[in-house]
C-alpha cells in the first residue's frame, strides 16, 4: 500500500493556499514598502534612540518594583484562575448533569472569548487604576481558558477508579480526591504553569490600560519619548520572561521525574 496524500487532503491544501492568497490580496499588504531605503533609515534611527538603556539607579529601582508588581499580578491571577477553573471544570465535564454542563460551558466560553485587554478596561472602570484591576482581568480570562482545559482532561479520564471507590462506600469528595485528582493533577499543573508563563507577558501589556506593573512604566516612558527608559523596561520584561520560562520548565521536569 503506497502512502500519500488523499484527494481530500490535496483539495484541503489547495483550499488553504487559495484562502491565504485571497487574504493577502484582500488586506492589500504593501510588502514593498518594507524594503525601501527610507524605511530602513527610519527603522535604524528609531532603534538607535533606544540605545543605550537607562541605567540611573533611581529608575532601575522603579523598574525593579514594577517587575515585582507584574510578577505578583501574574501569580495571583493564575492562582485565582486555577481555583475558578477547577470549580467550573467539574460541572463542565458533565459530572453534575447535562444542565450544569451547558451552563458551565457557557460561562467558560464567555470568560475566555473576552480578550484580556477588554477585561482590564472593564475592571479599571469598576475597581480603578492599579494592579487590582489587572489581577481581576487576567483571572477572569484565564479562568475561562483553564476551566475548558481542565474539563477536557476530566472527560478523558477513566471513571472506573472513582466508581470503584464509590462502590466501596466512599463519598463523592473522597472518590474525587483519591480516584480522579491523581490522574489529572499532572496535566492540570502543566496547564497552569503554561498559563502562568503567558500571564507574565500579558500582565506587562495590561499596564497600557492602567493595570500597573511594567506595562504602565513602559507606557509612561514611551508617552514622554524617553526611549532609553523604555529600553530598560523592555529588557526587564525579557529577563522576567526568560526566568519564568526556565522556572516553569524546571518544575515540569521535576513533575515528569
Amino acid at each position: 500500500m503506497r502512502a500519500g496524500i488523499s484527494p481530500a487532503g490535496v483539495f484541503g491544501l489547495m483550499l488553504l493556499l487559495t484562502a491565504a492568497a485571497g487574504s493577502f490580496v484582500f488586506l492589500e499588504m504593501p510588502l514593498g514598502a518594507l524594503f525601501t531605503g527610507s524605511a530602513a533609515r527610519e527603522a535604524v534611527a528609531f532603534v538607535g534612540r533606544f540605545i543605550p538603556p537607562e541605567t540611573d539607579p533611581a529608575f532601575l529601582a522603579k523598574v525593579g518594583w514594577a517587575a515585582l508588581e507584574t510578577l505578583a499580578i501574574s501569580l495571583l491571577s493564575t492562582l485565582l484562575a486555577v481555583l475558578g477553573g477547577v470549580a467550573l471544570a467539574l460541572p463542565a465535564a458533565g459530572r453534575q448533569g447535562p444542565l450544569a454542563r451547558q451552563a458551565a460551558r457557557f460561562v467558560l466560553n464567555l470568560l475566555r472569548s473576552v480578550p484580556e485587554l477588554v477585561w482590564a478596561t472593564l475592571m479599571v472602570l469598576a475597581a480603578g487604576l492599579g494592579p487590582f484591576a489587572g489581577t481581576l482581568a487576567l483571572a477572569l480570562h484565564t479562568t475561562g481558558v483553564l476551566g475548558r482545559l481542565f474539563a477536557e482532561a476530566l472527560e478523558n479520564t477513566p471513571r472506573s477508579p472513582a466508581e470503584a471507590l464509590t462502590g466501596l462506600g466512599a463519598g463523592p469528595l473522597a472518590a474525587f480526591f483519591y480516584g480522579v485528582l491523581p490522574l489529572v493533577a499532572p496535566q492540570w499543573l502543566a496547564y497552569a504553569l503554561y498559563r502562568w508563563e503567558m500571564n507574565i507577558r500579558m500582565a506587562a501589556i495590561l499596564g497600557f490600560v492602567g493595570a500597573g506593573g511594567l506595562g504602565a512604566l513602559l507606557y509612561y516612558s514611551l508617552s514622554l519619548f524617553h526611549e532609553a527608559e523604555a529600553s530598560t523596561v523592555i529588557l526587564a520584561m525579557l529577563a522576567m520572561a526568560v526566568a519564568v520560562d526556565g522556572a516553569s520548565a524546571w518544575l515540569r521536569r521535576r513533575m515528569a521525574g
